[in-house]
């Protein structure tokens, strides 16, 4: 046999592994099809929670996530900035396949403003489908909180016309909805003014906000079953904060050390506050609650940012940031809760990334799985011991030109130019990818090219060159 039908014997192996556990070895422990909940940070690194080693913020919300579900330690988000990384959330799809593959478009798409600055972006369309329509579809009422950034400048993207039957936060077209204070609010198709927030004033929190509409979409909807997905800002920059929290006394800190500490300690607050609204409507047992994070941390690669990240080791001592295929740049935190069925305070080191979402959901929907990049993690969540055969995962990703990167088993490839030379690390050993090892295994090198070259397919908004 082939290197390469070893590679796809191997994928296919995996994968049915997967389908047959759940159809034959996994059946479901509850009648009632749970609620699911997918809270996303923003920004925030593999090593900003403190379940994940951070010693100077404090995460309690997330790590009760952790103690009481399983805590993924080679999870992995969908993209190394945020649009393509909630897209590959959203549809299944990874970034070679997926529709929106950068914050920015090649083609296509539609131009708009940023400030001045004309942009092109992609935007999902009527072909694109998410998990929020599939669970529509099985008899889920669907919500979103916070930060979308998927419409582009595409009035036809917003989350209501894509799945959701309810939508409050802000969308990329429009500016006055955008920012920690922001003036205005989407209101599902309708905008809302923010009066606490108006001629610049600092009256109510994004991140604050967010949790409200949380809370209140679960408190409305606790008699029927529900998706909610809620995508927090924090810790994006820029950094701002109501107040420095429980950081304002530590005499050593900067200011805007004190301030990043305080976004993530608003957001985990609030988390708080959703799984304490979880428990008070009696819903703990029949709701699954996922957290991740959709990047690296430090959002530009300013001085400022550099030196705050740094300080508190956020990308927990991995190489690289947001935008980089690095580890620093993809590997997050990522937590999974469920209590009665997922076994608490449990531990899996199986890759998993963000196209394994929409199967899992529809997995514990109970509902027909489109063709989609993931694969179901549910027995990974009832079983977390278990092992799972080597798959391919992949990535690819335009700025400040074609990169791509695929984790195969203990090995993971990263290319920085388009034809250039693939580096390979074997991250079992060496996750901090620090000795490239590509001259030792041809074999594998060339096995990890025909995997980068089957899974890339060019689109009319992100086309190859002639």
């Amino acid at each position: 046999m082939s290197a390469t039908d070893m590679l796809r014997r191997t994928f296919l192996l995996s994968t049915l592994a997967l389908s047959s556990s759940v159809a034959l070895g996994s059946p479901r422990p509850s009648a009632r099809r749970p609620n699911i909940i997918f809270i996303l940070a923003d920004d925030m690194g593999y090593g900003d929670a403190s379940a994940y080693g951070q010693l100077k913020i404090h995460t309690p919300n997330i790590d009760r996530l952790a103690k009481e579900g399983v805590r993924f330690t080679q999870g992995y988000a969908g993209a190394p900035v945020c649009a393509p990384s909630r897209c590959a959330l959203m549809t299944g799809m990874h970034t070679g396949h997926c529709r929106v593959r950068d914050n920015f478009a090649l083609s296509a798409g539609h131009v708009g403003h940023k400030n001045t600055e004309e942009i092109r972006r992609a935007s999902l369309t009527s072909e694109d489908h998410t998990v929020a329509e599939y669970l529509r579809t099985a008899g889920y009422h669907t919500g979103l909180m916070g930060k979308w950034h998927l419409d582009g400048y595409d009035p036809d993207a917003i989350p209501n016309k894509l799945g959701f039957d309810e939508f409050r936060g802000w969308l990329t077209q429009i500016g006055s909805t955008q920012g920690y204070w922001p003036e205005k609010r989407a209101d599902n198709d309708r905008l809302i003014d923010i009066p606490e927030n108006a001629n610049g004033r600092h009256g109510r929190y994004d991140t604050t906000m967010i949790t409200e509409d949380a809370i209140d979409f679960i408190t409305r909807n606790k008699a029927q079953q529900f998706f909610l997905y809620v995508a927090y800002d924090s810790p994006h920059s820029p950094y701002t904060a109501p107040d420095f929290g429980p950081y304002a006394n530590h005499p050593t800190w900067a200011d805007d050390e004190k301030t990043y500490a305080s976004m993530i300690y608003y957001m985990d607050r609030g988390i708080g506050q959703i799984l304490d609204t979880i428990k008070q409507s009696n819903l703990d047992g029949e709701t699954v609650i996922f957290f991740a994070s959709d990047n690296g941390p430090r959002s530009e690669p300013t001085a400022q940012q550099t030196r705050v990240v740094d300080f508190f080791d956020s990308n927990g001592g991995l190489t690289g940031y947001k935008r980089d295929m690095y580890e620093g740049g993809i590997r997050d935190p990522w937590v999974a809760r469920w209590p009665g069925h997922i076994p608490a305070g449990t531990v899996s080191e199986v890759p998993v990334y963000f196209p394994d979402f929409l199967p899992t959901a529809l997995d514990l929907a109970g509902a027909p799985t489109p063709q989609s990049d993931g694969v179901s993690l549910l027995p990974f969540l009832l079983s977390p011991q278990r092992r799972a055969n080597g798959r391919v995962l992949y990535w690819e990703f335009y700025e400040p030109e074609f990169r791509q990167a695929v984790r195969w088993g203990k090995w993971k490839a990263v290319r920085l130019t388009r034809g250039g030379p693939l580096e390979l690390y074997d991250v079992s050993v060496d996750p901090w990818e620090s000795k490239d090892i590509a001259t030792r295994h041809p074999d594998i090198v060339a096995e990890i090219e025909q995997a980068m070259a089957r899974e890339h397919v060019a689109s009319p908004e992100y086309p190859d060159p002639l």
